[in-house]
Order: C-alpha cells, then structure tokens, then sequence
C-alpha cells in the first residue's frame, strides 16, 4: 500500500522523498512536451494556410492569452497548497468543495482520456503519410495496447525519456526553420485533404495545442522547490510555446508560392525540413511521449476522485513493485480506445476544447474568488490579482460560447448534472473549503448595503421568531410560519431553556439537533437556543437583540396563546416589550374543541384549508398586515383554491355603503381575489357574536388585537388580553394580529 505520509510521485506512482526535480526537467519539460505536439506537426501549417496568417496570429495570441492567464492562476493556487494527486480536479475540489471538483473533475479527466486518443490518432497519421496502405484506426489501435502495457509496467520510462525526447523535438524544428522550399514537391498527390474551417472551427482545433500546462501541477511533490518552480516553469513553457507557434506561421509565410499548398498537406513542416527524418522522429516522439504523459495522468485523476468517493473505491487500488492503479489505467484504455473509434482528429479536438475550456475557466474562478475574498488562508508565494484571474475565467467561458453555443451548454448542462447528482449523494469532505466565505462576502455585502437603504413597503417580507419550546411539541407554529416566509423571508425558530445546568455546550448541541431535525422536514430556519432561568425574560432578550442591521432581523413575533394564570403577566410583558420594538405579534389561537385543534395542526401545512375569514377593522395598520398574511397564504402551493372573505361590521346603513365602497375599491385597487361582506349589527348583539355565528365555517380567523396604550399597565393590559380570549373562545382557529412596525401595510397592495 501506499504510504500516504509522504509525498506521492504522480508520474512514478511511488512515495518516495528521495528523487527531487528542479524547474527544468520538473515542470518546463512535461509541459513543452506536451504543448508540442500533435497541433504543431500536424496542423499549424494547414489552419495557416485556412485562415490566413493574421487570423492565424489571433488564434495563438488569444488561445496563448487564455493559457497564460490559467497559467497565472495555477501559480497562485499551486504555491498556496501542495498540489497532490488529480491536478487541476485536486485545486477546484479543495477551493470549490467536492461537488463543484466533481463536476469539473469527471469532464477533466474524459479529457485527459480523449487526448491519448487525440495524440494517437495524430501519430497514426503520419505514419499513413509515409506508410498509406495502412489503416489510421489499426496504428492508433497497437499503439494504445503497446503504452497501456508500458504504462501498467513502468511508469519511470516517461521521465527517463523526456528529455531525449525534447532534444529531438527542439532539432526538429532547427531542421524545419533551416529547410527549404525546394524540397517540397508541389505537385505531390496529398493523402490527406482537409476541410476549410470557420474562425472558431480552427479555434477549436488549434487550442489544445496549448493545454499543456498542466502537466507540470502534478510534479508538485516531487520539485525541490515548488513555489519557484511551478510559477517559473510552467510560464516559460507557455511563452516557449507562443514563440515558436508564432514563428511556424510568420517564416512559412514568407514564401508565398507554397500558401495554397498548406491547406492540402499536414505535414509541411517534414517536407519543408532539410532534414524530413528528424521531422518524422519529432512527430512520433512528441505524439507517444504525449499519449503516454496522458496515459499516467488520467488515471491519477480517476484515482483521485475515487479516493474522494467520486467515483468506484475500486479505481483507487494500486498493484505491483511501483504501486500502479492499474483498474483506472484499464478504464482510461477503454475511454481512449472509444476516442479512436471516433475516428478523426479533428472530430476530437474540439471536444477536448471545451472540456478543457471549462476546466481552465474554473482553475481561473477558484484563483479569483479566493484572491478577492483575501482570507487569511490565502497566502500564495506568487501573488496574482483578482482581477487577472476572473478576467481568465471570463475568457475561458466566452471562447466557449464563441466557438459552439450549443456544445458550450451541453458541456455546462453535463456539469450542472454530475454537480447535483453529487450533492444528493452528501458527500463529507474531510477539508475546508471557499464555499463559506464566498456566502459571507456576499452577505456582507449585502448587510452593508441594505443597512444604508430605507426600509419600504414594497420590498417587505415577513421575518418571522417563533418560541415553540421543542419543535414537535408546537409543530403546527413551525409549519404556520413556514408558509408566511415561503423561503422569501427569514425563520427563526428559538426555545428558552429555564436551567442553571444547561450550559452553551449543551445549547449548540440542541441547536445543531434541532437544525436537522428541520431540515429533515424540508423547513429552512435558523435556530437559537438560550438559556435563562426566566423564560420570559430570555425571550424579551432575543426580540430585542436578536439580529443584524436594520434588515436582517426578526419583524415578526409567532406565539401561541396563554391562558395560565402563573404565565400570564411574563406573557403581557414579552407582547408589550415587543411591540415597544416596533415588531408585529400573531398569536395563534386554536380553537378549545380537540377536534377543532386539531385540524390547525393538519391544516398549517396548508392541506386542507379551505376558507379564511379577515375582519378588517377601523384599525387600518392590523388591517394591511392581515390582508398581506392572507394573501400570502392563499399563495401557497396547497391553497390556491383557497376562499378569502374579508368582512366588516358596521352600525347602521350609511355606514355600510361607505364600508362597501371602501372595500371594493380597495380590493379593485390591490388585485385580490377574495369576496367583501359588511354586516350590520343591532345594538343590541355583541360583535363577537356576530363575529363567531357569521365565522363558523372558516377554517381560519384573522383579527386584530389593540395595541397596548401609552400610559397602559401590564395589569391593565393583561385584563385586556384575558377578556378578548373569553370572548373568543368558541372561535374557529383564530390568528390575533398586532401591527406594530412602522411600515404602512395597506401600501404594499395600493
């Protein structure tokens, strides 16, 4: 097995502290192996001669651009963490959390597998080019079998041979720019006739010529000095690479009889060399070195992700002297061998685009995001603006959409697919992540900028603290208030805890327990816990100090009814202190009838509600803020078909048109559905019976309940409230509403 204490060797598949690269042979070399390639050979000279040399100048400027900008990003985020296992998967999982680095991750790594098919089927056609009784398919084909075998067995050979590889890759090009024009034979049959592309066609085709880069990250562990290493080797490797791609299409150029002959033959630079061998030799050395490169990476990559639990555990398992995972490099085979079946090379190279597209945009959002969120946690020895990285990201994904609308959202679709699936699964990362501070610059954002805006009718929402003791044993209250915010507005739901035991450990616990315990019932709340030996007084010291700015607070006070005596005066002052608070109170009352209680308790969810009956009143402030409740409930999914009857009692006849009219304009004005009724009473009958006997088929009541008066004891008031329940207690189910904030409801509608 391998041991995870020490650092483990991406290319090897050892553990081993012995062997230390500096930035040549550790980062400059993989990369430039990489980045030349198959597109340098096989396909600079052709899209030069598609699309012309000033286009073809603004394709490697702007794919180098990206790739710089990634490159900048990858520095930073190299030099902040050490880089283990899964590259560019293993930075976007630790900064984005595991379900972003999934859905990033398993793109990635098709990638990474469709590129072996990508550079075997480059190194297949030259081979056709000399060879043309051969089949592109049948050479890609053995040439896969023979480095899967290679990569299954050893895995040093890459490094061993990288840099006679490069050697002969660099004498390549020396051949090429020393060559002539002469050697070429114009009249030549071509083997291979390429389509004409558009602009972003040959975009996409050319970009992953300079996705190379990220075949230094994985050396991280194995450098003697990474945070100079990885900054320095893989942007000279990128500025390398830009050099030399803007000097094929600029000295080709220069000989003008040969331009039409660039866009029927692929393999120019070999005719055009004084020496065609080492130009061949070139090909087959940058195309296996590349394959195989890509046949130690991915699997790395799914391993990573297996060990992540991402994918299968069983993809992680390592096997022989050099600790191989073998299952992911059979795997990565499979995905390659489809590529080849695919076909043709330029079929793959812009599905490698966009994968890697996306991958690079995402390198560059993590860079950005934690540069501008400046948590103590981000301490890169190569600092890089924020700026510079978001700027990348935003290249990145509008290169996406310029070369192929339709597979850029496909690309994003797959993600956001793999991401939810992810999320659903609640997979624990044993690591921290940006996520968190991400949601707080945001809400600090937010506090500040709502704290300097003037609270306004039209934006208003219930913000609503609900004292339910434990959740079951008042769940209907959770339930009740769960409709009034709908997830718009804020639910706090808070218990006292009257014990000198009951510590803050304990607190955080029940409060932890508690916020389960409503997730499990699809209720998004927060949850406080606080302990006092007079639970009212705790109570009156949340309303008072609960919250954050102006905003961010409570507004609104739910509680249930009581009747207890012993009760009665802390619950008068809790009503009283709340509405000194300019904080709305509802007070729930159900119905003494156990029957009654129940079907509150049924119909909080909203189930079964059928009829609401409001009893507008000349107090016009409790009045709005019971047609918005109202209204808001009849919103909810399960009450549409709800009936709202908003009814007024009146003395005498002329007071009756103009309640009618008042009504009627009112809900003409405000677009409600619901049916006016204004009642006559004698003077004789006392409104509360005309209240219960016109009310006694409503499923709900809404009143309103005067508000304490200036000079107004708590006795005084207290006689007020225990009169109003005697006078109600055969009502249906009845919400007792207090209108105290300084917000003119009946506006919101007007």
């Amino acid at each position: 097995m391998v041991n995870h204490n020490k650092p483990y060797n991406l290319r090897t598949g050892s553990s081993s502290q012995k062997q230390k690269f500096g930035t040549f042979q550790g980062v400059f070399i993989p990369s430039v192996l990489t980045i030349f390639g198959v597109i340098m050979y096989l396909r600079t000279t052709w899209l030069t001669g598609n699309s012309g040399l000033w286009s073809m100048i603004l394709i490697v400027t702007m794919s180098t651009s990206i790739t710089f900008l990634t490159a900048l990003s990858i520095s930073a985020t190299a030099t902040n963490m050490k880089v283990k296992a899964g590259g560019a998967y293993y930075m976007i999982s630790r900064s984005f959390g595991l379900e972003a680095g999934s859905a990033i991750g398993i793109p990635l790594y098709l990638a990474q597998t469709l590129g072996v098919s990508f550079y075997l089927t480059g190194f297949a056609e030259s081979v056709k080019n000399i060879f043309p009784e051969l089949s592109i398919q049948v050479i890609a084909l053995i040439s896969l079998v023979l480095l899967t075998l290679l990569a299954y067995s050893s895995a040093n050979l890459a490094l061993k041979t990288q840099l006679l590889i490069f050697i002969i890759i660099a004498l390549s090009l020396l051949s090429f720019f020393l060559g002539s024009p002469k050697n070429i034979q114009v009249c030549r049959t071509p083997e291979v006739v390429l389509e004409k592309l558009s602009f972003w066609q040959a975009f996409a085709v050319f970009f992953p010529a300079v996705t190379g880069i990220e075949a230094g990250i994985s050396m991280s562990g194995d450098l003697k000095n990474p945070s100079r290493s990885l900054p320095v080797g893989t942007l000279a490797a990128v500025v390398c690479g830009y050099l030399v791609y803007l000097l094929i299409p600029l000295f080709i150029w220069n000989f003008e009889q040969l331009r039409q002959y660039l866009t029927i033959n692929p393999l120019v630079l070999k005719d055009f060399a004084l020496v065609p061998e080492i130009v061949v030799l070139g090909i087959w050395g940058a195309t296996l070195s590349s394959a195989l490169g890509a046949l130690l990476g991915a699997p790395r990559t799914l391993e990573a992700l297996s060990k992540d639990k991402i994918a299968p555990v069983l993809f992680s398992k390592r096997f022989g002297k050099e600790q191989t995972p073998r299952i992911a490099t059979a795997v990565s085979f499979l995905v390659a061998l489809l590529g080849i079946l695919l076909g043709e090379l330029d079929l793959i190279a812009p599905i490698l685009s966009m994968f890697f597209l996306t991958s690079y945009g995402f390198l560059n959002l993590a860079a950005g995001v934690e540069s501008l969120l400046a948590n103590p946690s981000w301490r890169p020895s190569f600092s890089v603006s924020w700026l510079v990285s978001l700027a990348g990201a935003f290249a990145c994904f509008i290169t996406m959409l310029m070369i192929n609308p339709g597979a850029t959202f496909i690309a994003l679709a797959l993600a956001s697919l793999i991401y939810f699936l992810q999320k659903k699964r609640h997979l624990r990362a044993q690591w921290s992540d940006i996520r968190q501070g991400i949601l707080f610059f945001l809400a600090r954002y937010s506090v500040y900028k709502l704290a300097s805006e003037k609270l306004n009718e039209r934006s208003w929402k219930p913000n609503i603290l609900v004292f339910t003791g434990s959740p079951n044993s008042r769940w209907h209250l959770i339930e009740l208030a769960n409709i009034f915010t709908q997830k718009r507005g804020l639910l706090i739901s808070s218990s006292i805890i009257a014990s000198s035991s009951f510590n803050e450990e304990k607190a955080l616990k029940m409060e932890d327990t508690i916020r389960e315990f409503l997730q499990k019932k699809g209720v998004e709340a927060l949850v406080k816990i606080d302990c006092n030996e007079n639970i009212m007084t705790g109570a009156q010291s949340i309303i008072e100090n609960y919250g954050l700015g102006k905003t961010l607070q409570p507004n609104t006070l739910l509680i249930g009814e009581s009747e207890k005596e012993e009760n009665l005066l802390g619950y008068i002052k809790l009503i009283m202190a709340t509405h000194r608070t300019n904080k709305n109170i509802l007070i729930v009352r159900t119905n003494n009838d156990p029957q009654k209680e129940a079907q509150l308790k049924k119909t909080s969810a909203g189930s079964s509600l059928n009829r609401v009956d409001i009893w507008w009143s000349r107090q016009k402030q409790n009045a709005g803020l019971m047609i918005v409740l109202a209204y808001i409930l009849k919103n909810h999914r399960s009450c549409r078909k709800l009936e709202l009857n908003l009814k007024s009692l009146v003395s005498n006849k002329d007071e009756r048109e103009s309640a009618v009219h008042q009504l009627n304009h009112f809900l003409a004005e405000s677009r409600i559905s619901a049916k006016p009724e204004v009642l006559i009473r004698s003077l004789e009958e006392e409104p509360f019976s005309v209240i219960r006997r016109r009310s006694e088929q409503a499923d709900l009541i809404f009143m309103g309940m005067r508000a304490p008066q200036k000079n107004e004891t708590v006795e005084e008031y207290a006689l007020y409230y225990k009169n109003l329940l005697s006078k109600t207690s055969f009502f249906p189910n009845t919400i007792f509403v207090l209108a105290s904030e300084k917000v003119n409801f009946t506006n919101i509608f007007l």
